[in-house]
């Protein structure tokens, strides 16, 4: 239950064998155990890479009964599958629901179906180039935050024991417009935390996870297409496994208003993609062919037997960071409760500038035209920290 995968190529990206996590979950299994076995959970988002981790961790705790609520019924179906087809001990209440976080269907779904003692939500749009027009930046804001707010807001007498809510390493002093909306999610959530039990975990990259860049290079290999992406940035990876254990230990274990993050040190768990790309390569016989522009990358594919093209570049996107943070320099830190995982105390949200930020953004969408500016000077309004510089060049402009 806590090994690592044994794929030697993702322990070889990772730079170990066993989960990161396994020592902490192993010493809080009697507490874990008494907190899952019999409860009543739902959770949102449940079909993506991240929720369908958590849901298949925290099965072998026994829950009462979990409700996976996506948008997407093929992940749904495939978490079902998955799910029966395996020795996972499935509650006899384990049931899906194709419902919209933040819909009339959520939340009639949630007074009916309930009560639940936990609510778990993975709902989230996560990739940076989602803000790249003001169309998609909209549905962030309402996807990342403003479901968030109007489900708080609702819960009155129908609070469950904790509402936890993933967020990501790119919250913290935020550099993009999808960081600033994860950072406006925790300030939601911790704004409510005198009502309810509120928790968090700031994320590495997940490595392969649905849609990410490592997910991208296998799929470029299966439908011989050259690989691509930045020279310049590095960043923290952790897996599946590793994404629904802090999950886990977050929900059930966290205090009021914690964010827990991976401990992780940039001299050993920092990795450049070029150096993943290679490795990936080196696991299908393959050495980088580099290639001095897009156009040679594609013209090259399949002509240097044991070689493939690959394409890096500086990073010239908007939103890009060269490395990301889990903490700022005023949080305040336990670094001792876990061996692991560490924790940032005491988060706070201030509910009248989160409402003051998402009653423009309202505004902007009732507005006859949107305007990407007018969306980012609402998000200051309860972000001021973000740091923005529009590049005019997304990541859907290169290969």
């Amino acid at each position: 239950m806590h090994q690592q995968t044994s794929d030697p190529l993702l322990s070889r990206i990772l730079g170990r064998s066993r989960s990161l996590f396994a020592d902490d979950v192993a010493a809080n299994e009697t507490a874990l155990s008494e907190a899952v076995r019999g409860a009543r959970l739902l959770v949102m988002g449940a079909g993506g890479s991240i929720g369908r981790a958590f849901v298949k961790q925290v099965l072998a705790y026994q829950p009462g009964g979990i409700h996976a609520v996506d948008i997407n019924e093929n992940n749904l179906v495939d978490l079902v599958r998955d799910v029966r087809s395996s020795n996972l001990p499935a509650p006899e209440d384990f049931k899906t629901f194709c419902v919209d976080f933040g819909t009339e269907a959520f939340f009639r779904l949630w007074q009916t179906a309930g009560p639940y003692d936990y609510f778990i939500n993975f709902a989230a749009m996560k990739h940076v180039r989602s803000e790249r027009d003001v169309f998609s930046l909209m549905r962030m804001v309402r996807t990342n935050a403003g479901c968030l707010r109007e489900f708080m807001g609702h819960l009155n007498g129908s609070a469950p024991k904790t509402v936890f809510s993933v967020s990501t390493d790119k919250t913290v002093r935020p550099v993009n417009l999808m960081g600033a909306t994860k950072n406006l999610m925790e300030k939601i959530l911790f704004a409510f935390s005198d009502r309810v039990t509120v928790s968090t975990a700031r994320f590495a990259n997940v490595a392969f996870s649905d849609g990410s860049l490592l997910d991208g290079f296998v799929r470029r290999l299966a439908t011989g297409q050259p690989l691509a992406g930045p020279s310049d940035i590095r960043r923290y990876f952790i897996s599946h496994e590793e994404a629904g254990q802090l999950c886990l230990l977050a929900c059930f274990l966290g205090l009021n208003r914690d964010a827990f993050f991976p401990k992780m040190s940039k001299e050993r768990h920092l990795v450049t993609f070029p150096e993943i790309a290679t490795m990936i390569l080196d696991d299908h016989d393959l050495e980088p062919l580099l290639s001095a522009s897009e156009d040679e990358a594609r013209r090259m594919v399949g002509r240097v037997p044991g070689k493939w093209p690959c394409h890096f570049t500086p990073s010239d996107t908007t939103g890009e960071k060269p490395v990301e943070e889990f903490f700022s320099d005023d949080d305040d830190l336990d670094l001792e409760r876990y061996r692991t995982i560490g924790v940032v105390r005491g988060v706070h949200g201030e509910l009248a500038s989160i409402d003051r930020c998402l009653t423009a953004i309202e505004d902007i969408r009732r507005a006859d035209s949107w305007s990407k500016e007018e969306v980012i000077r609402a998000i200051r309004i309860a972000v001021p920290e973000l740091s923005h510089d529009e590049k005019n060049r997304s990541l859907d402009e290169k290969m």
